[in-house]
């Protein structure tokens, strides 16, 4: 008998689809690479990659519960990986109630019957068929008593790892509840208002004009209501406006940047701050990564702002990349655990382990203590994570103005994500440095 063909534009597609991308992040691969792999593989449209997209984003921000759900639910541990996977999209879908599923784009039967569609058509679990169909009709069926029972979990409840909110409890004994909500909550749209080319309530009387719902949220910051893809974005394409959490947008005003002066972006894929810094004053730019394929994504953005750098491939730790002359300013947005930027990236908390803070700090200090020796007297070094653990941000900084007897400025320190009215932003750290005059 040969196996049913699922319609690309059918539910069970894109289920099967997330589903495979939620096993490959279980074996440790971050979501964006392991959807990637996924349309590479497939002849999906542009909408069923965006239903895969979603549908997976979504069960990351719900892992916790979909599995304790699971695990009440069958008397084993689901096999092979991808119907584990399969299962976690439905329940997650069906489940939701959180702010990240007040739109919940499905009927729960749809849910049921193409979660069952998606298993008869895959050989390695069609088997499993019958045991999809009876675990999610179940759970239909005994919804509140399920969910009152998973939820005694903190994992179910909140959604992370259960060192990761013990974690942030320690860290944040006031916040830690608004914290792990935030990270929870469906990411906004911020766009970067490009000062070189229009102004900020220019822009949002281009918004207006269009019906696209905005508001400000800082001096460059827009907050689209909802989110639009890029092409759809006024301007967008000519270099107008960029996307970049209102957060990150704090990086370029602290530089205190004065045209004709050499800085570094250190560690500057995709390059957001890096436009920023070049709209924002004449300057000699280096961007530096160790990545060539995300160095090249500087480039196309910069050529879409009509904006010049030199670009160049190299660890920020290391020297063979400079030429001798010192910087007067540098940006050292260095690598962390991106703790602070979860509901962009929900599958990192699945993915790091508890010990990955003390590890990229040590990386983070080699490369501080590095590019230090690369400032010129008098310089500023910005100091930037999108971390919320103090041993990568707050312990980090305080550590290197001791090494170094570094001037510390006033800089905003630790930002907490915030998602309201007024503000809506990640969680990043800010330490602004100084190194004394000759």
């Amino acid at each position: 008998m040969s196996k049913p063909r699922l319609k690309p534009d059918s539910l069970a597609f894109s289920l099967l689809g997330a589903a495979r991308a939620v096993a490959q992040v279980k074996s440790g691969m971050a979501l964006p690479q392991a959807l990637a792999a996924v349309f590479a593989q497939t002849s999906a449209s542009p909408q069923a990659r965006g239903a895969m997209q979603d549908i997976a984003y979504r069960t990351m921000r719900r892992l916790g519960r979909a599995e304790a759900l699971l695990a009440l639910l069958a008397n084993k541990a689901p096999s092979p990986a991808e119907l584990h996977g399969l299962l976690c999209c439905a329940l997650a879908l069906v489940s939701d109630d959180g702010p990240a599923g007040a739109d919940a784009p499905y009927e729960d039967f749809t849910v049921v019957d193409q979660a069952v569609t998606a298993c008869a058509a895959e050989p390695a679990m069609a088997h499993a068929k019958g045991m999809v169909n009876a675990v999610l009709r179940r759970f239909l069926r005994e919804r509140d008593a399920l969910l009152q029972q998973a939820l005694m979990r903190d994992e179910a409840r909140w959604n992370y790892p259960r060192w990761w909110i013990d974690a942030v409890k320690k860290s944040y004994p006031g916040d830690w509840e608004a914290i792990l909500r935030a990270g929870n909550a469906n990411p906004p749209l911020t766009l970067r208002i490009n000062v070189r080319k229009t102004t900020l309530d220019a822009y949002l009387r281009t918004l207006a004009d269009k019906d696209i719902a905005a508001s400000r949220i800082g001096p460059y910051a827009v907050r689209l209501e909802r989110p639009l893809p890029v092409s759809q974005i006024p301007g967008f394409e000519q270099g107008l406006v960029s996307v970049q959490d209102a957060a990150a947008q704090m990086a370029a005003p602290l530089l205190d940047l004065q045209d004709g002066m050499r800085v570094l972006d250190a560690c500057a894929a995709p390059g957001g701050k890096t436009g920023h810094i070049l709209e924002s004053a004449e300057v000699d730019l280096l961007a530096l990564d160790s990545d060539t394929t995300r160095l090249a994504r500087i480039g196309e953005n910069l050529r879409r702002l009509q904006l010049n750098a030199a670009l160049a491939t190299g660890d920020a730790a290391g020297r063979d990349w400079w030429d001798g002359r010192p910087f007067d300013r540098i940006l050292a947005d260095v690598p962390c655990t991106a703790s602070g930027i979860m509901r962009r990236h929900p599958d990192i908390r699945w993915l790091r382990r508890k010990d990955d803070a003390a590890r990229l700090a040590t990386v983070s200090s080699r490369i501080l203590d590095n590019l230090w020796q690369m400032l010129r007297p008098d310089g500023k070094l910005l100091f930037v994570t999108c971390s919320l653990w103090p041993q990568e941000s707050e312990m980090q900084a305080a550590a290197f103005a001791s090494r170094h007897q570094a001037i510390r400025l006033s800089a905003p320190g630790q930002l907490l994500p915030t998602v309201n009215a007024g503000q809506d932003h990640d969680g990043l750290f800010y330490a602004l440095f100084q190194k004394a005059p000759v």
